[in-house]
């Protein structure tokens, strides 16, 4: 069984999303404050975490900071449908998903389980043969999950991993930003551009020298992004 902690200081959400999701066969460990999350996250086996983003003592954003000092899990962080700005500073500090309050408890659980198949994939390890794609000092072993660049490996969340898959697989490739959402979120890109654009940078800060003078991921203007042949 798979256990999901949800946080947010309105009980009355995570009692909400408890029974949702414990309807679909997870565990559910509560917490009300960035603080009590991370004590948890040290303490028990958690596979996912929902959190909002303004509470008390700990915000949400802070908190996500922290865990990603340690951990690669999947976090889906809840704002308020006018913060834009949350949105997309949580994408920034290391969330992989968001969610609009208010909000369809069915699109949550999707997301939950959407989220919870890339990372559990993200670690399975094949072992009838490796799998490895490599351009210039750039490399993924898709059996490892690992990626490496001049042989030093660079620790990625599951979403910049199959993001970066998805175009070094495919060199010379462009692919829009509606391509790239659509084959890593496997659902329709509305509202696309930002959530794509921040995961593109975070993978760009860790497997380029000079972010700002990309040798491997690489945009067209206007069209969208591809790792070239070197």
């Amino acid at each position: 069984m798979q256990n999901i902690l949800v946080c947010d200081d309105d009980k009355d959400i995570v009692d909400a999303i408890e029974i949702y999701l414990q309807q679909e066969g997870y565990n559910i460990f509560k917490a009300y404050d960035g603080e009590e999350a991370l004590k948890i996250l040290e303490e028990e086996d958690i596979h996912l975490l929902i959190i909002d983003v303004m509470m008390p003592r700990l915000d949400g954003i802070h908190a996500t900071l922290k865990i990603r000092e340690k951990s690669s899990i999947p976090i889906i962080i809840l704002s308020a449908k006018s913060e834009d700005a949350d949105k997309i500073l949580g994408l920034n500090v290391g969330a992989d998903d968001y969610v609009s309050k208010p909000f369809n408890p069915l699109e949550l659980v999707a997301r939950v389980k959407s989220n919870l198949r890339r990372y559990t994939k993200l670690g399975n390890v094949v072992e009838d043969s490796q799998q490895i794609f490599s351009v210039g000092g750039l490399s993924i072993n898709d059996d490892l999950k690992e990626v490496t660049v001049d042989g030093a490996v660079v620790k990625l969340t599951p979403i910049e991993y199959n993001i970066l898959l998805l175009l070094v697989k495919n060199l010379g490739k462009v692919f829009s930003i509606d391509q790239i959402y659509e084959s890593i979120w496997n659902e329709d890109a509305i509202g696309a551009d930002n959530t794509v654009a921040v995961h593109i940078r975070h993978i760009r800060e860790k497997i380029e020298i000079n972010p700002k003078e990309p040798k491997y991921l690489k945009v067209v203007w206007g069209v969208g992004y591809k790792v070239d042949k070197i």
